[in-house]
């Protein structure tokens, strides 16, 4: 299928790391298909459109369609699907990258003493994850061929923002590496990763950053691109060697450099340079 442009789907797409994806993807010919809640400026305290992400992927270089979707509506996520294969014949990339963010998320307290809908995270992120990645499989084991993609973060190994935000991104390692199992033992050539982001330098993270200079200042100087993890997701998806990876959680600014890869010239640290954390290896005992 090298020879036909990619069809994609990146989820949470209106703004932030599923943005930057999207556009990354869209330079390299791809079909994306972006989803999110955001139909409209004003729809939420930051800016960004499911609409002005497709633009964005077209101007990039390839074609952007965007598709208002509620990923914690289970018929929206199948409608989504349905409207993939019928325009398209096949998915080849899915992003999982919708994630319901509260500002809560990143303000001082213990976990109880924050609002419940941080357990959010657990719905739209983890749950919604394994939806989308349900109805992809389906496609992908059909054409025997494609790719599924998490992005995570290192706050999977180590305590960052909450057990909420934590059971997010642990659960998608974990995710990553069991639907790999089962690819494998279904003899279909489909790959399953999980990829830690680092801090991405978004419209979110700016905010959050002048809110506290002092507890957060110093992270803007080994931020990374929204548009670098799309990079990575693009050089591991043209990786001939992309099957012995499925089922692993890798680090992307670590796997970049693999690749020969820069953020705008730049290399951005990896999560063990940054806080000694590498990804979990998970045991190869299978009990079915």
């Amino acid at each position: 299928m090298a020879d036909r442009a990619p069809i994609a789907l990146v989820t949470g797409a209106s703004r932030g790391a599923g943005r930057g994806i999207a556009v990354a993807l869209g330079r390299h010919g791809c079909t994306v298909y972006v989803t999110g809640r955001s139909v409209r400026s004003g729809d939420h305290a930051l800016p960004g459109t499911i609409h002005e992400t497709a633009r964005a992927v077209t101007e990039a270089g390839g074609r952007g369609v965007a598709v208002a979707c509620d990923h914690g509506d289970d018929e929206q996520v199948a409608a989504l699907f349905e409207r993939i294969l019928a325009e398209e014949g096949r998915l080849d990339i899915l992003v999982n990258n919708a994630a319901a963010i509260h500002d809560e998320l990143t303000e001082p307290g213990e976990f109880w003493e924050k609002p419940l809908k941080l357990a959010g995270l657990i719905d739209v992120g983890l749950r919604s994850g394994y939806v989308a990645g349900w109805h992809a499989a389906g496609i992908m084991a059909g054409q025997d061929h494609g790719l599924i993609v998490f992005t995570s973060a290192s706050g999977a190994a180590h305590y960052a923002l909450g057990p909420a935000y934590g059971a997010h991104k642990a659960g998608m390692d974990k995710m990553a590496f069991d639907m790999a199992q089962d690819f494998r033992h279904a003899g279909r050539n489909v790959a399953v990763l999980s990829v830690w982001m680092g801090a991405l330098l978004t419209d979110r993270l700016k905010a959050v950053i002048a809110s506290d200079p002092v507890r957060f200042g110093h992270v803007e100087g080994h931020c990374e691109t929204p548009e670098f993890t799309g990079e990575v997701i693009w050089r591991l998806y043209r990786d001939p060697d992309l099957a012995d990876l499925s089922g692993t959680t890798l680090v992307g600014a670590g796997i970049a450099r693999k690749y020969g890869l820069t953020d705008g010239g730049r290399v951005p640290p990896t999560a063990a340079e940054l806080h000694g954390v590498e990804p979990p290896v998970f045991h190869p005992a299978v009990i079915r």
